[in-house]
This record gives C-alpha cells, sequence and structure tokens, in this order.
C-alpha cells in the first residue's frame, strides 16, 4: 500500500513539473550571476593583466562559480546564434 502510495506522489510531482516547464519556470536554485554580469566579466577576462580570481572577488563569488556561470552563458548565447 506504502508503495503505491509513494508511486502516486511521484507521478503528481512529476506531473506538476512538467506544467509548471511548459509555463516556462525552471527549479532549482537562482543564478548568482546576471547575464549583464556575465558579459561584464567577460570583457574583463579578456585583459591578461585581469585574473579571473580578480574578477571573481569583484562580483563575491568564487572562482569555479564565475567559470561556470561563464560556460553556460557562452553556451546559451552559441544556441541563440
Amino acid at each position: 500500500m506504502a508503495e503505491f502510495e509513494r508511486n502516486l506522489i511521484s507521478e503528481r510531482t512529476k506531473a506538476g513539473m512538467a506544467a509548471a516547464r511548459a509555463k516556462g519556470r525552471r527549479g532549482g536554485r537562482p543564478s548568482k550571476l546576471t547575464d549583464r554580469q556575465l558579459g561584464m566579466a567577460e570583457r574583463l577576462l579578456a585583459d591578461p593583466a585581469v585574473t579571473g580570481q580578480q574578477v571573481a572577488d569583484q562580483f563575491g563569488v568564487h572562482r569555479g562559480t564565475l567559470y561556470r556561470a561563464l560556460a553556460e552563458y557562452r553556451r546559451r548565447r552559441e544556441l541563440k546564434s
């Protein structure tokens, strides 16, 4: 009986998530950096005198967070092209 109930809850959850996606909503934690900030970071990193750590410190994020967000930003930009 418990397994049947668990399966029902799972199906309802999946249906709710699919409905939210259809409305254009995403799940998960909000992004720490906006696209505008990522564009600025990209321009800053084009200067060889500026390090990734300096840019990350400027935006208040970890260096790994900055590079991960930049990779996603570039991927999204390529998909639009």
